[in-house]
This record gives structure tokens, sequence and C-alpha cells, in this order.
């Protein structure tokens, strides 16, 4: 990750802007006051760079949470805040180098609230989630220049890579995302997607409820392919294969197609080098066969003024409720020039959302943006309202 160790941090004074980097508020954490975050927006990209106050250095990065999908605009706002404020950077392992060429003509990379606001549905949609090197969403979206390909995934080398190429080949039929594949699935209008592939998905052995194979995921294919469209994992894990199998046969009417070391037109290099090993490659592909309702999602994120005093709130650290199908977890608290800032995880127990909440005197909102408009996160900000009444 890029970052910056520096001899000792400087405030600015909020809001700022240097080499066209906006730096507009900061908040301290209550209880870790070695900790701040320094909300900061690049080119729209809204995000926070976390500033961690060490022994005899600090460390200046992006914040986990928030951090935005292009990797060039993380190394513009640390080379901009520490001009901005005149730091004397111990070490880095931020380029200074211009934005690659390639990556200054994207317009593949979006971000939720673009599929949010109003779903393409003017072709047949694919998706591949966790694409890693791309090999085989470049091969799919070439291959099928009429087809919409939507790849997902959180590795930002990964994410770059395949943008580049997509500039390279010209094609105009891939769009990508950092979004968890989990929370996209349902805001995906019903009876639309051609394929949803899932390769070589991280098995998560010892954290099972990581998985992207799920009964929820599951429910959630089904209702977003067409008739006839295809849910398809390829593993190289005999116990993600095993798993995934009884996941899928557990429901009452399934379709389930099981190949063992099944040669598709293009591999991943993850896939080569299982095969240099030896291993088995496991695929199964359920085919749907229902036409699904069409997707209905009522409510919205609007907040009425909090019951609780600043204190109060500030208390909430640590805290969950739990509620029927889901939770609220009040994970930090930080203080704010005028309010309070929450770091939050909400929602369903296998897929939650993580966020910020800021509260003033003035109103209560997410930021830096919206959760995802699903079923669970609505459900979740609903008893978030409870909880700020008291």
């Amino acid at each position: 990750m890029p970052h910056l160790h520096i001899e000792k941090f400087k405030q600015i004074d909020f809001p700022k802007v240097c080499d066209e980097v906006s730096f507009n508020f900061i908040a301290s954490n209550v209880l870790h006051s070695d900790e701040k975050l320094i909300a900061t927006t690049v080119e729209g990209e809204d995000f926070f760079l976390l500033v961690k106050e060490e022994e005899n250095r600090s460390l200046l990065k992006t914040d986990k949470l928030t951090r935005p999908a292009s990797i060039h605009n993380v190394h513009k706002a640390l080379l901009a805040y520490a001009k901005a404020a005149g730091l004397h950077v111990i070490t880095s392992n931020v380029p200074q180098a211009p934005k690659n060429i390639h990556l200054q003509e994207v317009t593949a990379l979006k971000k939720i609230e673009y599929f949010a606001n109003e779903f393409p549905q003017d072709k047949e949609v694919r998706i591949e989630v966790g694409f890693g090197s791309g090999r085989h969403l470049l091969h799919q979206a070439a291959k099928n220049p009429d087809v919409l390909f939507i790849g997902l995934e959180i590795h930002r080398p990964s994410i770059e890579q395949v943008l580049k190429q997509s500039v390279i080949q010209k094609l105009d039929n891939l769009l990508v995302l950092d979004y968890d594949a989990r929370l996209f699935m349902e805001l995906v209008p019903s009876n639309i997607v051609g394929a949803v592939y899932v390769h070589f998905p991280v098995p998560w052995d010892k954290k099972p409820h990581r998985r992207v194979i799920s009964t929820s995921f599951i429910k959630e294919a089904r209702r977003v392919l067409k008739v006839g469209g295809t849910l398809e994992l390829r593993t190289d894990s005999e116990n993600y294969y095993a798993y995934s199998y009884e996941t899928f046969i557990a429901f009452d009417k399934t379709t389930l197609q099981i190949n063992k070391n099944k040669d598709i037109a293009i591999s991943s290099k993850y896939e080569d080098r299982w095969k240099k090993m030896e291993k088995n490659i496991y695929d199964v592909t359920m085919i749907n066969d229902e036409f699904s309702q069409e997707l209905a999602i009522e409510g919205d994120f609007a907040f009425t003024k909090p019951g609780l005093s600043a204190e109060e709130i500030i208390a909430l650290h640590n805290k969950t409720f739990r509620f029927e199908g889901g939770f609220i977890h009040f994970e930090r608290v930080y203080r704010l020039k005028e309010g309070v800032m929450l770091r939050l995880s909400m929602g369903s127990f296998d897929r939650p959302e993580h966020l910020y909440l800021i509260i003033n005197n003035e109103e209560v909102f997410y930021y830096p943006e919206y959760p995802l408009k699903s079923r669970s996160n609505l459900k979740a900000h609903k008893e978030l309202n409870k909880v700020l009444h008291g």
C-alpha cells in the first residue's frame, strides 16, 4: 500500500487545496489520539488519508475503508499533503511519475453509484467476480462485443492492469468496479444476466463466512440470471468444491453440471500454476431454470435529528445492536471541528457494509457516500435511526 513515513505529522488549516487536491476536514479518534483521518478529494473521488503517529515518526497512507480505485489519486493525495504541510519525509514508496497514458483514457472504471442509480439494461450482462489477472474477463469481452461485461475486483494492481488493457484493446463493452460482489448482486435487476463467473475464489478455509459462494449469493444469482443463464464456479480447492456442491444441492430445485480438469478457452495465471503442479481443477455450473420477479427495493437513507447528545453518541463506541437478519456495530468514534463521526459496520451478518457517519448540529449523513441500497442495508438504517434516538 502506498505510504509515507514522516518525521512528524503537521496539521494544515482546513479546508485547503494543493496541486488540485482538496483537503476538506480532519477527524481525530476519540480513544486513540495517535490516529487521525483527513477527508480528501481528488478528481471527484472522496476518501480519507490515515495518519498513525508513532514514537519516533508518523505514517501517512490511505484509509482502507474509503481508498479510491485509482491508485494514482492516492499517490497524488499523499504527495500533495506532504507538500501543503511541509512534512519531512523519511521514507516513501510513492512514485512521482505522471498518470499512465492508457489510464488517462479510461472510462470503464465505475463507482457503485453508477449501477445503483440506473443499472445498464440495454444488452445481456455477464459478471465476473474477482477477475484477478483479467485474462478470462478480457478474453470474453473481446470475443462477445454485444455483451456487457462487469468485472468486480478489490486488488488495485489487477484493476489497473485490466483498465490499461481495456484501452489498448479498445473494449467498449467492459466495466470495472472495486466493490464487494456479495453486496453488488443485491442491486442487479432480475433476469438480465447471462453468466456469473467465480473463478478461483479465495478458499477461506478458516473463515468460511467470507466465501463468495453461499446460500444468499446463490439466491441472488438465481434471481439476476436469465432462464438458461449460468453461475460458474471454477476452483482448485477440493474443500471449496465440496462445500459449494453441498450448498448448491441444498436448494429444493437445482440443475448442476460437474466437471473435473475441463479445459477452457483461456486460463488464468493461477490455473497455469496449478496445472504445472498437477492439481485437480473442479467446475460446478448451476443452470437457472426459473424466471424471477422484478427487483423492488423501497426506502431511503434519510435521518431524523438524533435524540442522543454528543457524549452519548461517543459512548456508543464498540457497542453492537442486533436485529432480525442483521446488526449494527460501532467500531470507532472521531471528533470533528463541529460534531462527531462514527465508523460503522452494519447490514446482514454474512455481507456487512462498512462506512462512516457524520453527526453535527445541522444534519446526519453517511460519508463519503451512501450505503448500497439493498434490503439488508435499508433495514439496518432504520435500526440505526432508532439507536441514535435513544
